[in-house]
């Protein structure tokens, strides 16, 4: 019988920040792998812009397209930039972006009570509400419908 364990590697559990960044990923993008394989037929495409003056990020959104939806995984302005509706003109843009993929709706959380407020003024309407989804904040699930799905 051979030991089929790799030479030179500790074996055994290993938890917290034992476990190599690289590990985690790959854990990740099994379990996403597994979940698209269940779903067949997924066309998930990364997604994202970013606002740059004078070579630095002052804002920036991205996620995915996936199954005919925009899923904004991430919206960001900087601290100094907040208040100047760049937040609304990076969702559009990515909202662009999707329309033109042929996207029929787009799906964003929040843990804010404001950002979810100006996502429902850019059109999104909340679908979700779980209160105290951490001490404190509510997750809100808004989503967007341009199209009828077929």
């Amino acid at each position: 019988m051979t030991d089929a364990r790799a030479p030179g590697r500790p074996q055994g559990w290993r938890q917290d920040d034992a476990v190599p960044q690289a590990d985690l990923d790959a854990i990740r993008d099994a379990v996403v792998l597994h979940g698209r394989q269940q779903t067949q037929g997924s066309d998930a495409q990364p997604i994202a812009c970013a606002l740059y003056e004078q070579g630095e990020l002052i804002a920036g959104a991205w996620g995915r397209s996936e199954f005919q939806r925009l899923y904004v995984q991430y919206l960001w302005v900087r601290d100094d930039r907040r208040g100047q509706g760049l937040g609304g003109d990076c969702l559009r843009r990515l909202e662009a972006q999707a329309l033109s993929r042929g996207c029929v709706d787009a799906l964003i959380e929040t843990l804010s009570d404001d950002s979810a407020e100006l996502y429902e003024h850019l059109g999104y309407a909340c679908i979700a509400h779980v209160h105290d989804f951490v001490p404190g904040f509510t997750r809100h699930t808004l989503m967007k419908v341009w199209k009828p799905r077929e």
